[in-house]
């Protein structure tokens, strides 16, 4: 009775993890951080006004570079550093937080569900990070990043860098855009452009849709359409649950490149 007991319990706890996460509402939309956007905070912003339009209360994960240090109780009890912004919005700091759930693979994808637990009011989770850590986080998952960039080329170079390092890491290879300048600008389109020919050439990776947002527009402005487009592209994508599921069996991360040629180098000696 115990060797049979041995063999199906691990086996019957999974499964029970994924009705549990098929059922969950929460969406994961992980974005790429990038400290050369000027106003990267009122993009966040605007997707939340859109997914708000739409009757969804969304949690931004602030683990950017320069987010604020998670408090000193987000590892005893997480719900209680998540910050009330409005009825629509809520904000935890979580700088560097996602990197306590590393497993033995080298993934954190056990971030997920401890963030999903700790809100369950949340239907959308934004999940502000660096390309590098969001890897460990939603290597193989079922999400769509959004990259964001401005009209700089440092920011632009730092986008593709980003789309770059996610799918040869994570596997991920359909991505969004959000600009940070005038709808109007006609330089908009060329950074568009660029980066999906880029990714499409290099990476055979898809930039799927972009949209762009004036960081200067007053917080009362109405959402531009091409906004609550993206917003609804990115939650088709994103169906509720999924990323929760397949982090039970979390995969380890894809080395890099430069990890296989060593090892095929050392093969041949």
């Amino acid at each position: 009775m115990r060797d049979a007991h041995r063999t199906h319990s691990p086996q019957d706890q999974a499964d029970g993890l994924r009705r549990l996460f098929a059922t969950s509402r929460v969406r994961f939309i992980p974005v790429v951080s990038n400290p050369h956007v000027v106003g990267g905070g009122v993009l966040l912003e605007g997707l939340c006004a859109a997914f708000a339009e739409l009757g969804l209360h969304t949690l931004v994960v602030d683990a950017g570079e320069s987010a604020p240090l998670p408090a000193e109780m987000a590892s005893i009890d997480l719900g209680s550093c998540i910050e009330r912004l409005s009825k629509d919005v809520s904000y935890l700091a979580a700088r560097g937080l996602p990197m306590r759930y590393i497993n033995a693979n080298g993934s954190a994808a056990q971030f997920l569900e401890v963030v999903s637990e700790a809100a369950p009011f949340a239907d959308v989770v934004l999940l502000h990070a660096s390309a590098a850590e969001l890897a460990r986080v939603v290597a193989l998952r079922e999400v769509r990043p959004v990259l964001l960039a401005d009209t700089d080329s440092m920011s632009v170079t730092h986008a593709y860098a980003g789309m770059k390092w996610l799918a040869s890491r994570a596997g991920l290879m359909v991505y969004s855009l959000l600009l940070a300048c005038s709808p109007q600008l006609r330089l908009s389109d060329r950074i568009a452009q660029q980066i999906s020919s880029c990714a499409d050439g290099f990476l055979g990776a898809v930039l799927r849709d972009w949209a762009c947002m004036d960081p200067k527009s007053p917080s009362s402005a109405p959402i531009s359409a091409e906004i609550r487009h993206l917003a609804r592209e990115l939650l088709m994508a994103a169906p509720p649950g999924a990323a929760l599921e397949a982090s039970v069996n979390a995969s380890p991360l894809r080395p890099p490149v430069r990890a296989q040629m060593h090892r095929a180098a050392v093969a041949t000696v």
